[in-house]
């Protein structure tokens, strides 16, 4: 419920803070003295519409700040938990609204896009009036209210998750469809291709492979002769080889008789014949690479031709064509298991049609019967409202061959004002006045379930007096025991059955400059003189205190 509103800077109203509780709240005042001022900063903390008109003139913001309290079960700390906004006990809503046309809005003071603002807004509170079509205008809140009023929440959920498997098994149909028929137009292609390909046999890298091997065959060629110079000159009959050891073995033996002089040109010998031997080993195993087979060269080469002749062919990269082979080879097998994979799921899908059109139906059978029971409670609620010529039916209206995540119904509220005259569409055939009334009793059915915890009602009494106007405050009375209802409203027969009383007034500052709405809680002992004043108007008489105090004991 709302528990506190605080309004900074907005048009008339400089500063004020308003405490609210429990039961039914009545906001009353002279025509012009500022409710539908508070009623416009309100719905701007939920979200509505910003405009720079609305910041009191000379200050360079506004700001609304609007606090509720709630059940943990409500849904809007789910909301809270999916955007990443951390509440406890309360929920704070607030925006600004700056002299430039921009707002701000903030959930527990972390700023949010005003959809949020919005959506949390929309749970939270429900704003009524002669004019004001939101809770009845769409057609899909008219079947979420007589799913509420018929407690089959549950089985909408039911069929909506029904509704959603039979779309995705419908989905894997189609697409398996489409795929088998692409593949059928192409198998004459795909037949020759995987074949090719088969025959081929590429495999992922042997491009660059060969392609390596055919130019280290091809250099070998030139240096060939080169390499075999080098190897007679350390490995054939002029090689010093033979030279090296022999001196070594000389020095070895005259060694003992000057080591200092012998060792280091021992040393030094062995360093070169240790060299010659690697540059040795390294020849040889050159020679042994650049040694290549003329045929193995041609043989690389075709490969090579035919290889890059497919990636041509097929305009893909040598290195892809054995993927390109695995994608022909499955596109083939799909055609063959196609047939029997296509039954598989043709038969998931009319399974999944089924179960669906069969608890759609379970639905609709109980949208029926519950709409009967709608009808029953409203009229009985409507005919002292001044409206006991007037009829209120609950058009389900059934097509079994469609259907859809709501089921295969659509609701429309329709009324018939008065005998003779044609039924048709709510919006369509009650005035403004009539409207509300319907609203009202529609509220009062529904009060504990489809409901926001807040409701707004924007002097709805309007036109009406007397016996319809207590009719009026005897359902608000009755609605504001399931849920908090605020009333906007100029008949004492409502006022008089208000647990809490708010006067709204206009105050002159500076010197009479300006104005300022001020709305004050009207005491207890205060509110017989209230309610005298909207009975009898400028002048307070004593017969309309004494008609205030009566309506009070009759309320009481």
């Amino acid at each position: 419920m709302l528990a506190r509103l605080s309004i900074r800077d907005i048009v008339l109203i400089d500063k004020l803070d308003l405490d609210f509780a429990k039961g039914l709240a009545v906001l009353t005042g002279e025509t012009g003295a500022g409710k539908s001022i508070l009623l416009d900063a309100f719905a701007l903390a939920l979200g509505a519409r910003g405009d720079a008109t609305l910041v009191r003139q000379g200050q360079a913001q506004g700001q609304v700040t609007a606090m509720f309290e709630l059940p943990r079960v409500h849904p809007a700390w789910a909301l809270l938990k999916d955007n990443g906004i951390e509440a406890e006990d309360a929920l704070i809503l607030r925006r600004a609204q700056f002299a430039d046309g921009k707002t701000r809005a903030f959930v527990n003071d972390q700023p949010v896009s005003v959809q949020t603002l919005k959506s949390l807004g929309t749970m939270l509170v429900e704003i009524h009036g002669q004019h004001d079509d939101r809770a009845l205008v769409d057609a899909a809140t008219h079947r979420r209210l007589l799913d509420a009023f018929g407690g089959l929440e549950d089985q909408a959920e039911a069929v909506a998750a029904l509704w959603d498997i039979r779309r995705k098994a419908r989905e894997a149909l189609d697409a398996h469809r489409v795929e088998v028929d692409r593949a059928q137009r192409e198998a004459e292609y795909l037949r020759h291709s995987v074949e090719e390909l088969a025959k081929l046999a590429p495999v992922q890298g042997e491009e660059t492979a060969l392609a390596d091997t055919r130019a280290c065959m091809m250099a070998a060629e030139k240096i060939a002769e080169d390499l075999n110079e080098a190897h007679e000159t350390v490995a054939g009959p002029a090689s010093p080889v033979a030279a090296f050891g022999a001196a070594i073995r000389r020095l070895e033996r005259r060694q003992a008789q000057a080591p200092s002089l012998v060792e280091p040109a021992v040393k030094a010998l062995d360093c070169a014949l240790t060299a010659i031997e690697e540059a040795r080993s390294h020849l040889e195993a050159a020679l042994h690479a650049a040694n290549y087979d003329p045929a193995e060269l041609e043989r690389i080469e075709e490969r090579l031709f035919s290889l890059r002749a497919a990636g041509r062919k097929y305009n893909s990269p040598v290195d892809s064509l054995a993927a390109l082979a695995q994608k022909y080879a499955a596109d083939l097998a799909l055609i063959d298991a196609g047939a029997e994979q296509l039954a598989q799921l043709e038969k998931d899908a009319q399974e999944a049609d089924a179960k669906y059109r069969a608890v759609a139906q379970k639905l609709s059978a109980a949208r029926n019967k519950a709409a009967l029971a709608l009808d029953k409670a409203v009229n009985a609620e409507i005919a002292p409202l001044k409206l006991e010529r007037a009829t209120f039916t609950t058009q389900v209206q059934t097509d079994s061959s469609a259907g859809g995540p709501n089921g295969i119904d659509r609701v429309e509220f329709w009324a018939q004002t008065n005998p003779g005259t044609r039924p048709g569409p709510l919006m369509k055939v009650a005035s403004g006045g009539e409207l509300a009334r319907f609203l009202l009793a529609l509220k009062v059915v529904l009060a504990d379930r489809g409901s926001a915890p807040t409701l707004i009602f924007d002097e709805i009494d309007t036109g009406v007096g007397g016996a319809v106007a207590d009719a009026i405050g005897v359902r608000l009375a009755r609605l504001a025991g399931r849920v908090q209802a605020i009333a906007v409203t100029h008949a004492p027969q409502v006022a008089a059955r208000a647990d809490r009383h708010y006067l709204i007034a206009k105050d002159a500052l500076d010197k009479g400059k300006r104005v300022a709405t001020r709305v004050s809680e009207v005491a207890e002992d205060r509110r017989r003189e209230e309610i005298a004043r909207m009975l009898s108007g400028a002048e307070i008489t004593e017969e309309a205190r004494a008609a205030a105090e009566r309506l009070i004991k009759a309320a009481a």
